[in-house]
């Protein structure tokens, strides 16, 4: 069976920095004929648009707020903390507020008192230097302590670091462990990473239908990574019978939460009425949406259907405008190049003055 070809960044939510972050590429495998197929260009005709599976952008989890050394894609997301105690609100509450001393002083006191969600927060605090000089071993010490009293986010977050050797050495045994504890409590962003480890096969002996298993729980906790993951699971018959519909439903799910690549291919579902009934009007409006996202991808497939008129009206400076873009960052079409060049000068002239005002602005 050929594996979906996959590149994650399995990023910790809770507290890992950019730096920290797990690369995991599952294994190459004898492509089939069909899978050859599917890497040739991408013919766009008046009735569908495809994607180059190879050029697909990697699913990935939001990084920290404070990276070690690259901006984070998004904001950092913790759950919020039991509403029965007032004092860990306000830990939160500042947190929230990105008053980081005060919300370790406080959470510094209440740790004193047993507080296991007060010491999560001063792993948080800690490993991305929010209010405190970073220190990794502080982190892994309050995680540990949060850990071991039975908080999920807690050995997640200490997987993560066990797994990166921050504050240690690296310890990949303990780091899957942790993971599968923090699973089985529910955790979402464990059981994602958990998953990747299984279709890496590296760490842990690789297994489809156990990463398959992981990411269902992921996804039905509501993570967009996994859903998308997930719905490439379906899409492809990885570890999971094939199902067009059901892949669908996944990618709507997570691009509802503005997941670029999710809003690519759900769009290219739309467009084409795969798995779902044709809305090439919708399927536009989402490549429109995922294009100002900064998805090269689907500016050049939004790219082809305004030059081409495809389920809207015809735009060719707007549509050789978002060919310009995608070309600069890697994602060229020699076809449309082509059709650029016939292109009346003063059309070519506004394309390329669009293409730059963007690319200026950005």
């Amino acid at each position: 069976m050929k594996l979906p070809r996959i590149t994650i960044l399995a990023t910790l939510l809770l507290t890992a920095p950019a730096a920290a972050q797990l690369q995991i590429t599952p294994p190459a495998a004898t492509p089939s004929p069909s899978a050859e197929k599917a890497k040739e260009k991408p013919k766009a005709t008046p009735h569908t648009i495809t994607k180059k599976k190879e050029a697909s952008p990697a699913p990935k989890p939001s990084a920290s707020p404070k990276p070690a050394s690259t901006p984070a894609p998004a904001a950092t997301v913790i759950p919020a903390p039991p509403t029965d105690n007032s004092n860990v609100d306000l830990v939160f509450g500042a947190y929230q507020r990105g008053q980081y001393k005060t919300a370790f002083d406080l959470a510094t006191a209440r740790a004193q008192t047993g507080d296991i969600k007060a010491m999560t927060m001063l792993g948080e605090l800690y490993s991305n230097a929010m209010g405190i000089r970073r220190d990794y071993a502080k982190a892994l010490e309050w995680y540990k302590r949060a850990s071991d009293a039975g908080d999920r986010e807690a050995m997640f977050a200490l997987a993560m670091l066990r797994i990166s050797g921050r504050g240690g050495s690296v310890d990949k045994s303990e780091a899957v462990k942790l993971m599968a504890s923090a699973a089985k409590l529910g955790e979402p962003k464990a059981a994602y990473n958990l998953a990747l480890l299984y279709l890496d096969g590296q760490t842990l002996p690789q297994d489809v239908k156990r990463s398959a298993e992981l990411l269902r729980q992921a996804a039905d906790a509501g993570l967009p990574e996994a859903q998308y993951a997930l719905a490439t699971f379906y899409k492809e018959g990885t570890g999971v019978p094939k199902d067009p519909e059901r892949a669908v439903r996944l990618l709507q799910a997570a691009s509802l939460t503005d997941n670029v690549d999710a809003e690519v291919e759900y769009a290219i579902a739309l467009f084409n009425g795969t798995g779902t009934p044709k809305n090439q009007p919708a399927a536009v409006a989402l490549l429109r949406k995922a294009s100002r996202q900064g998805s090269a991808i689907a500016q050049n497939r939004l790219a082809w259907v305004l030059i081409n008129g495809m389920g809207t009206s015809v735009d060719k400076v707007e549509g050789f405008k978002w060919h310009l873009v995608a070309k600069t960052a890697g994602k060229g079409d020699p076809e449309l190049d082509k059709q650029l060049s016939d292109l009346p000068a003063e059309d070519r002239g506004k394309a390329e003055a669009a293409a730059r005002k963007w690319l200026g602005t950005k």
